[in-house]
């Protein structure tokens, strides 16, 4: 095979070698290891595969890794097998030339001196194959990482309760009585909608009361009184910022995110309580499926549901795997929090706030990784008292990207995509060298900047990538900044 061209910083070409355009949207076990080309199917969750596939298709924002919004019913389009797409290359995935420090430093080091970065500012970058770092600086300063937290709240959450969990909604009934109770588990994602995005795979307040119904009736009960639990968690509901559009108050039990309007990500009005409104959504379901409420005029009351409650039905959500993507893609803060929460469960650690902060470091604790300096305050990186390093942003990414922690992958191919998808869609321009092979998770706050995720360099080498900032005053100028270092790194063979 032709070696592909290393361009350095003189000269961004904004063409992606076929290397990159194969590898860049590939899900990474396949790029570092050579055992994995023989693996069929596609290589992550959505069956995308090339950053050249049709661009408008592309564009929706809705696809990569986070594959909500398709027909109820359908499946993702078929994808190639890997072989076949990796024949074409001429070398089996894994022996692409590793950059030298000397050479990355080179294009680098001008970059990372830019001045739209702020005061503060560190970067790690580590081959994926070996796991060496080959770039850093003050990688072990501990800075406010905003959403880029995430990254380690996912890995926590994966870890501690496994890709394959779902979180359970459900109501029950006390003992000789008509007193029903309608039990949050922590599942933010429910749904009280007919249609729209997500509905097709979230769990559904509707078909819960459909359920709860039928299985009332069987009971010979037509008339309950209806009550929700929200005891799973304890502690503070709201969130340290306050009021605020970006995260509804943590509650066990909301729908749709405690949304009050029609929108699934990004900033949105909030209810001021989400379990209240579930609830009355709930009882509205349920009278529609002829089940009254007593008293009719009042609103479902909290309660606890005792020990010898027995079932009557229950939803689940999307597995874990899932939870992450949609949250990493749209870096999505009630269902970062909830992730952590479910942490706290698995640890048996008080499920509040303090609780999954310990909980998290915990699970990271026991993987053996860089947590000197690091403070996890919540799960979204809404709170500036959290603290990450470059350097475990950095290894968390190489964790994930190992293909011997499969209960991992979901961190990695939930990234958004450079200039395709979630949060990255509108950030990396179509000629740029990073559009389709950087895939990193955002993190923003006033005077705060961060990226991190993967790049597949000229030369097809798939790297992890740290970039931190604290102390900025022009944030699209260090967004800027910030992409035009991954860019570098993605046209850069840097020998």
């Amino acid at each position: 095979m032709a070696k592909p061209s290393a361009t350095k910083l003189s000269g961004f070409s904004g063409k992606l070698t076929t290397w990159q355009l194969t590898a860049g949207s590939a899900a990474f076990g396949l790029v570092i290891a050579a055992g994995a080309v023989a693996a069929a199917g596609p290589w992550d969750s959505s069956g995308q595969r090339t950053a050249e596939r049709d661009r408008a298709a592309s564009q929706e924002a809705w696809g990569g890794a986070d594959h909500a919004g398709r027909t109820p019913g359908s499946a993702p389009e078929a994808a190639p097998s890997a072989p076949s797409v990796l024949a074409g290359l001429g070398a089996p995935a894994g022996v692409a030339p590793a950059p030298t420090d000397s050479a990355l430093a080179e294009v680098l080091d001008p970059l990372l001196r830019d001045p739209a970065l702020g005061p503060e500012r560190s970067a790690v970058v580590l081959d994926a194959a070996s796991g060496k770092q080959i770039y850093g600086k003050g990688g072990n300063d501990g800075l406010t990482p905003a959403s880029t937290i995430k990254i380690a709240t996912a890995v926590a959450a994966l870890s501690a309760v496994g890709p394959d969990h779902r979180i359970a909604t459900k109501t029950v009934i006390e003992p000789d009585s008509s007193d029903v109770v309608l039990v949050g588990g922590g599942d933010p994602t429910l749904t009280a909608r007919k249609d729209g995005r997500y509905t097709d795979t979230a769990a559904s307040l509707r078909t819960l009361a459909e359920d709860t119904a039928r299985s009332l009736k069987s009971r010979g009960i037509d008339e309950i009184k209806l009550s929700y639990d929200t005891s799973l968690y304890s502690g503070p509901a709201q969130h340290p910022i306050g009021p605020n559009e970006n995260i509804t108050p943590v509650s066990a039990l909301m729908a749709d995110e405690g949304r009050l309007d029609d929108s699934s990500s990004g900033p949105a009005p909030r209810a001021g309580d989400p379990a209240g409104e579930a609830a009355k959504k709930f009882a509205g379901f349920l009278a529609d499926e002829g089940i009254k409420t007593k008293p009719s005029k009042s609103a479902p009351a909290s309660s606890k549901a005792s020990d010898r409650a027995e079932s009557l039905a229950k939803v689940e959500s999307p597995p874990l795997s899932a939870l992450v993507e949609r949250m990493l893609t749209h870096s999505d803060n009630d269902i970062a929090e909830a992730l952590a929460r479910q942490t706290a469960v698995a640890a048996k650690e008080p499920v509040s706030f303090d609780g999954a902060g310990k909980a998290v470091r915990a699970a990271l604790d026991k993987q053996d990784l860089p947590l000197s300096g690091a403070k996890f305050a919540d799960g979204s990186g809404l709170d500036r008292a959290d603290r990450i390093s470059a350097e475990l942003l950095a290894a968390l990414l190489d964790h994930a990207a190992d293909p011997g922690r499969p209960e991992l992958r979901s961190v990695v191919t939930g990234l958004p995509v450079a200039g395709f998808t979630g949060t990255l869609v509108d950030r990396y321009p179509k000629d740029s060298p990073g559009t389709g092979v950087v895939r990193a998770k955002t993190g923003t706050l006033t005077g705060v900047n961060s990226l991190a995720g993967t790049v597949v360099d000229a030369d097809g080498r798939l790297l992890l990538f740290a970039f931190m900032t604290t102390g900025t005053t022009d944030p699209q100028s260090a967004q800027k900044a910030l992409d035009h270092m991954a860019s570098t790194v993605a046209n850069c063979g840097c020998r």
